[in-house]
């Protein structure tokens, strides 16, 4: 086992903590766990974590004791290094059914951060007669949900008495909220492992308006990286158009964010939608407050847009998947990893471009007179249709009496559709 750990070690040596982690993870469930806890510990102590380290080191020694493999697999979960705590967590419970709550509970924890909820789903079930209605039932229903098994999370869920403590009451107020859009989704979409739009919206209430026909075997509607585009702007906002039409709402006014790029796109939706531009104000009723990328903005921002004034919709155009903000969007324009504006700067054969100096005005008439009426067709990869103009309306109409609906809460899994991370 020595030698699969070679790059790990090589990472570590080199100063490439995120090199090493990416080394390690594919080595987690093969590897002995005193080796694995063995390589954990120069990791930990090259970044400062002491109580890491140690643990580390005791659990390596004795890897064959349940309550070091226990303090181990709890910290690596709030290290950051969840998957390193899997098979740790396993082992232990394994080893002392009697502490087997307090393991399993970390166990699923470890799991959840991991996007890994159907696995946390079949824990969870196989000691079923450990768990109480809270939290141990709900955690079933809300990993059936997120590994995309709504019919075990609905009929979980029916059973699932109202929590006694209010330390559960937003985590069960936000279960019902989640399997009513699901439930609305699914009489308009498939809800499969590849409907993108679907899931987003059970999910977290957010409206995706468009998907990627690139790749879609890896990405499934995701972009990895994206070069922006001045039509790929106009077709979100016209999207966000036909969403509004659908729903029956209009706000009566357009507000940016604070940013360049938020400008650009506040001035180019007030005119397509024909609303006034006024000074942003987040608890002003009745606007439709546009930003270009919530992840850009610092958190106190991202906090005042999570309970949003009556009327209010957020506009987000290029959300940033692997890092989504504090708070979802109502409408999201597109899905991406990484990119830029397309006034930003841009890398391309011969180098590094500067971004455009020109007045925001003039970049937002590039957007209000790009051509969207055709979308890109891609490399032929998603399926026929899957993204077209009378699909989205169709989506749109359907879910149309949930949409809009708070309060929003940001959600850090990518939930049952996959996509490849680079």
């Amino acid at each position: 086992m020595s030698n699969a750990f070679d790059d790990v070690r090589r990472h570590v040596a080199s100063g490439d903590i995120p090199g090493a982690v990416r080394a390690l993870r594919p080595l987690t469930d093969t590897a002995a766990l005193g080796d694995l806890a063995a390589e954990v510990r120069p990791l930990a102590e090259a970044v400062g974590f002491d109580d890491l380290a140690k643990a580390a080191k005791k659990a390596a020694r004795k890897p064959g004791d349940p309550r070091r493999l226990y303090e181990f697999g709890y910290l690596c979960i709030e290290h950051g290094i969840a998957f390193a705590a899997v098979p740790a967590m396993r082992e232990a419970l394994r080893l002392a059914p009697g502490s087997a709550r307090r393991i399993l509970s970390e166990l699923v924890a470890a799991l959840e951060a991991e996007d890994r909820h159907a696995e946390a789903t079949r824990e969870l079930l196989r000691h079923e007669a450990l768990l109480e209605p809270w939290p141990g039932q709900y955690l079933v229903a809300y990993n059936a949900l997120l590994s995309g098994d709504f019919a075990t999370a609905r009929d979980r869920a029916v059973g699932l008495p109202a929590p006694d403590d209010d330390t559960w009451t937003w985590a069960y107020g936000r279960l019902r909220r989640m399997l009513d859009r699901a439930e609305a989704a699914a009489r308009v979409a498939r809800l499969d492992a590849t409907d993108l739009r679907g899931w987003q919206f059970a999910l977290t209430g957010t409206l995706l308006g468009t998907l990627s026909p690139y790749g879609f075997e890896v990405m499934t509607g995701r972009y990895a990286y994206l070069s922006d585009s001045y039509e790929a702007c106009r077709r979100g906002l016209d999207r966000l158009s036909a969403a509004l039409e659908a729903a029956g709402h209009r706000p009566d006014a357009v507000s940016a964010l604070p940013g360049r790029s938020d400008a650009i796109l506040a001035l180019a939706a007030a005119e397509i939608l024909g609303l006034e531009l006024v000074p942003y104000d987040p608890d002003r009723p009745g606007t439709l407050l546009v930003a270009y990328d919530l992840s850009a903005h610092d958190e106190d921002v991202q906090v005042g847009l999570r309970d949003r004034a009556p009327g209010q919709v957020l506009y987000e155009h290029a959300t940033r998947w692997t890092e989504p903000g504090t708070v979802p969007a109502d409408f999201s324009g597109l899905q991406r990893q990484v990119g830029s504006e397309p006034w930003g700067e841009q890398l391309g054969v011969d180098g590094r471009s500067e971004a455009d100096s020109r007045p925001q005005e003039a970049i937002a008439r590039d957007i209000v007179t790009a051509d969207a009426a055709e979308a890109d067709p891609g490399d032929g990869s998603a399926p026929a249709d899957a993204d077209s103009d009378a699909a989205f309306r169709a989506f749109a109409a359907g879910i149309a009496p949930l949409w809009l609906q708070g309060p929003r809460v940001a959600l850090r899994s990518a939930g049952p559709v996959r996509s490849n991370r680079f």
